[in-house]
């Protein structure tokens, strides 16, 4: 009787765990490029009543189990659907792929699906926490740093006096300036990471992810993003963002699921409760 009361509770307490994740993934239906999680459970430890025997004959064993654990909550890394904006700023990785950013105050990257830019004051792109949009930050596309909308690198055939008029980004990441005396260069271009374990990712908050050097990085014990289109990465859709990734029909049919489950293992305590009771009224 005790054993089923012990059982039960670790029932209970599993499956609020996965009601917890059911309701953040409900409740981020609607956050950019969000990745929504699930819950694997695994059975506990079973206690063995009679170890099975030996020789002609031999009897099977007898275990009772002891209630279940949470084996893993993982992340669902399946492709959000993408939603044109028009907005210059908000990029999307159609395929595999995350962008760099960095922390300017802790010089610390983080990896993210996430897209939304914006420009600041000083011309950077960055998110809209302030990180750092990571990539070729010069027109010669050979050293890495925070990616900058400006006239630096402006060829020398062109006017002195010319100022940008527009700027874009192709589906390789390059980011192309065009001068108001009909010249045009590349600025630099948006660089992709990617990672063979995303179960191994820590997430951050803001979208962000860490533990980049776990997961199995591109350039291995140095990670080191590649343009997209390369290495298996995806391409740049620029005026575009990734939704989440979350699915309500599947959501609400898990939450149901659940609140059932929930429901029945708390009626075991409730019987188990009664039968004790009983026991109790014998000498009665």
């Amino acid at each position: 009787m005790l054993r089923s009361l012990t059982t039960a509770i670790s029932g209970l307490q599993n499956f609020q765990g996965r009601m917890d994740v059911i309701g953040n993934n409900i409740a981020n239906v609607n956050t950019t490029a969000f990745k929504s999680a699930r819950v694997d459970f695994s059975d506990s430890f079973s206690q063995t009543l009679r170890r099975p025997g030996s020789g002609e004959g031999k009897s099977a064993a007898l275990q009772v189990g002891s209630g279940v654990g949470t084996d893993a909550i993982r992340d669902v890394y399946s492709q959000g659907a993408m939603s044109r904006t028009g907005v210059l700023t908000d990029l999307a990785i159609g395929g595999e792929g995350y962008f760099v950013v960095r922390d300017t105050v802790t010089d610390s990257e983080f990896i993210s699906r996430n897209g939304a830019f914006r420009i600041d004051e000083t011309g950077f792109l960055v998110t809209n926490s302030g990180h750092r949009l990571q990539g070729y930050n010069t027109t010669t596309l050979n050293a890495i740093g925070d990616l900058q909308i400006d006239l630096t690198g402006m060829p020398g055939t062109s006017d002195p006096n010319a100022t940008m008029v527009s700027w874009s980004v192709s589906n390789d990441g390059k980011i192309g300036i065009n001068l108001s005396d009909g010249t045009s260069f590349v600025r630099g271009q948006v660089l992709l990471q990617n990672v063979r374990n995303p179960a191994a990712l820590v997430k951050q908050g803001n979208s962000l992810y860490s533990g980049m050097e776990s997961a199995g990085p591109l350039g291995g014990a140095t990670p080191t993003a590649a343009p997209p289109g390369t290495s298996g990465l995806g391409k740049i859709e620029s005026g575009t963002l990734e939704l989440s990734n979350v699915d309500l029909a599947n959501e609400f049919s898990s939450m149901i699921t659940a609140q059932r489950a929930f429901q029945a293992t708390a009626r075991v305590i409730s019987t188990s409760d009664e039968m004790l009771q009983e026991l109790v009224n014998l000498k009665r």
